[in-house]
C-alpha cells in the first residue's frame, strides 16, 4: 500500500493529512516529509490520520521523533482524526499521555 502526505502551511500553522498505511515500507517517506518541517521555530503542526487504515511501530517512531523535534523548537504538535484502532495503539504505548491525540478532526485540516 502507498502513502499520501498532503501538507498545507499558513503562517505558523502546518496541516498535514496522511492517507494509506504507515509501516516499515512507508514510514521513511513520512519521516522525510515531516522532519524538515518539524524543525521550524514555533510551528503548530496538526496531523490528520483520519484516512490512515493501518500503522505499526515504525509509524509510532516517526511521530515520536517529529513530536520531540517540534517541542525542541518551541512548537506545538497534535494528532487528530484517529480511528478507534489507532487510538488503542497510541494508548497501549502510553503516547496519549505525552502527545495531544484527539479522535476529532480540527477545523482547517482538510
Amino acid at each position: 500500500m502507498n502513502i499520501s502526505i498532503d501538507v498545507k502551511e499558513t503562517e505558523s500553522k502546518l496541516a498535514v493529512k496522511v492517507s494509506g498505511e504507515i509501516d516499515a515500507y512507508t514510514a521513511p517517506q513520512l519521516r522525510e516529509k515531516l522532519f524538515p518541517l518539524s524543525e521550524k521555530e514555533g510551528i503548530n503542526m496538526v496531523v490528520d490520520l483520519s484516512e490512515v487504515n493501518y500503522m505499526d511501530s515504525t509509524g509510532l517512531g516517526v511521530f515520536v521523533g517529529v513530536f520531540k523535534n517540534v517541542r525542541a523548537h518551541e512548537g506545538e504538535f497534535k494528532i487528530v482524526g484517529v480511528s478507534e484502532r489507532l487510538q488503542r495503539l497510541f494508548e497501549i504505548t502510553g503516547l496519549t499521555d505525552i502527545i495531544d491525540i484527539n479522535s476529532q478532526i480540527e477545523g482547517g485540516v482538510q
